[in-house]
């Protein structure tokens, strides 16, 4: 399952695309795991990353310096941004933060999420809802606010992040789950929407790359906190999985970088899996 856990960014890949040259990202959750990986990945491709995180700044300020150690060579000037993503005004000011700071943002990715896990019998109101409010209700403030500029604009991308638990359901994880295939509901609606409003306002061309929506749903993903999970737990896992393997979090970050390229610019509103097979 995803899962924002800390763990080494990956800044040390070798070589460098240039997909996204001249973009500015902004990655929720993008100073570790999975969110790291994507911001790193983002990068390499030339675009200028905007990091979410929500109260490590020890973490996130460390992560801020090796990506610009990395990559920052050619002049580009990575961010940080402090801000609960459960909270809508946070959400908002986020995004605004980021316009102001870079003057644009043409890629979103929701990646920032939590879990608290308790069998239904046992889950609380607070075990719910906080759940959703990040994993579900952050994705859609953030997206919201994102979009009304992407569409002033006429280009954009956002991408989701959700999880392999979304679509198969867990023991222990009903909150979890039920955020997570939220995310395809919402995505598929935004896309929708973006495309309807271009399409109104006159922007939506056979040459234009346009506004796209999308989500990525990563099964295991090889972290430090899976990487605790005991010896046996794990063999278990891998033996549902047809590869044999967890996944690699560049794993994931690819797909997103991918997705986020404007020649991907004819994807919208799809789901993407990356879960070695798990679920198919």
């Amino acid at each position: 399952m995803t899962d924002t856990a800390q763990t080494k960014p990956g800044l040390d890949v070798p070589g460098r695309g240039g997909k996204l040259q001249g973009r500015v990202a902004f990655v929720t959750g993008g100073t570790r795991g999975i969110g790291a990986a994507i911001s790193s990945s983002l990068a390499r491709q030339g675009a200028t990353v905007a990091a979410g995180y929500a109260g490590n700044t020890e973490r996130a300020e460390q992560f801020l310096a090796e990506l610009t150690d990395t990559w920052g060579g050619d002049g580009r000037e990575f961010s940080i941004h402090q801000g609960n993503v459960a909270n809508p005004e946070d959400c908002r000011s986020s995004i605004a933060e980021v316009i102001e700071k870079h003057g644009r943002i043409d890629i979103l990715v929701n990646n920032a999420g939590i879990t608290r896990d308790r069998t239904v019998a046992k889950m609380t109101d607070e075990d719910w809802q906080a759940v959703i409010n990040v994993n579900l209700s952050g994705a859609f403030y953030l997206a919201q606010a994102a979009l009304n500029h992407m569409l002033e604009r006429g280009t954009g991308r956002i991408v989701n992040v959700s999880s392999i638990i979304g679509e198969m359901g867990n023991i222990g994880q009903a909150n979890y789950a039920a955020s997570k295939s939220g995310l395809f509901g919402l995505t598929k609606t935004l896309a929708r929407e973006a495309a309807f409003q271009l399409a109104r306002s006159g922007k939506l061309t056979e040459d234009s790359i346009g506004v796209t929506v999308n989500t990525v749903t990563p099964g295991y993903v090889l972290t430090e906190m899976v990487e605790a999970v005991p010896e046996k737990v794990l063999d278990k896992i891998k033996a549902q999985i047809p590869l044999g393997r967890l996944a690699r979090p560049e794993e994931i970050a690819r797909v997103v970088h991918f997705l986020a390229a404007d020649e991907s610019s004819y994807i919208t509103g799809q789901v993407w899996g990356v879960n070695g097979g798990q679920d198919m």
